[in-house]
Parts: structure tokens; sequence; C-alpha cells
């Protein structure tokens, strides 16, 4: 599926959307984590400084190896963001295989969702 941006959803979207971890590829796409509030706020969650790389034992059956993530002690940041556009939403896992795979169009406004248009991909 490539990369994308994740939101935990707090805001009342509609069936399949609300309360639960969506995915995007509108925003910038580097693996970001955004909350969206139960008021429709959207907010950066920056991890950034929070983990430290240590060096390890290197083990050449196992590729990525070699260094570890350990935490820091050191704090995220929660921030709002100003977001003026649309974005395209979808639910990060979709077990309903008898149904089309959701997608809604969240339009923002300064970082609030002013409208919800639910994508309807059945034709017919």
């Amino acid at each position: 599926m490539g990369m994308f941006d994740t939101i935990y959803n707090n805001f009342d979207i509609g069936p399949g959307f609300t309360n639960k971890e969506l995915q995007t590829k509108s925003f910038e796409s580097f693996m970001g984590s955004f909350w969206l509030d139960p008021l429709g706020r959207l907010y950066e969650i920056d991890y950034s400084g929070t983990h430290d790389f240590e060096e390890t034992p290197l083990d050449e059956s196992k590729p990525w190896t070699g260094f570890r993530w350990i935490p820091n002690g050191s704090r995220g940041v929660v921030r709002p963001m100003d977001y003026w556009g649309t974005a395209v939403v979808y639910p990060a896992t979709w077990d309903a295989h008898y149904a089309p795979f959701p997608e809604c169009r969240l339009y923002f406004r300064n970082g609030v969702v002013e409208v919800v248009t639910h994508i309807n991909k059945c034709k017919g």
C-alpha cells in the first residue's frame, strides 16, 4: 500500500470511521501521526527526539540489524495543525469483506473539519 499517514480519530465521521485508526495519503505521507479530536480539530503528534539509537552486534541473517531504538525519557509533542484543504481517509483495517472498502473526504478549514463527504465506490 505504500507510505501513508495515520490519524487517530475521535471525531464522528460516520459508521466505520469514528473512534478508529484511519490512514491517508493526503498529507505529506511520511508516516506521520495525527489526532482528530471529538470537535474535529486536527493535531500533529511529533515523536522526534524521544528515542536514541544504540549499536548492537550485527546479525547478517536479518536486515536492519546492527542498531536498536531505545526510549530516552523525552516526551513527544502534540501541536495543532493549521491545515487548509482536503484529505481522503480510510480505515486502517476493514474486515467486512462483503462491503466495499469505505473512504471519506474531509474538508479542513484552519485545521478543523468543515465538511465530511462519504465516497460511494459502488457502481450501479
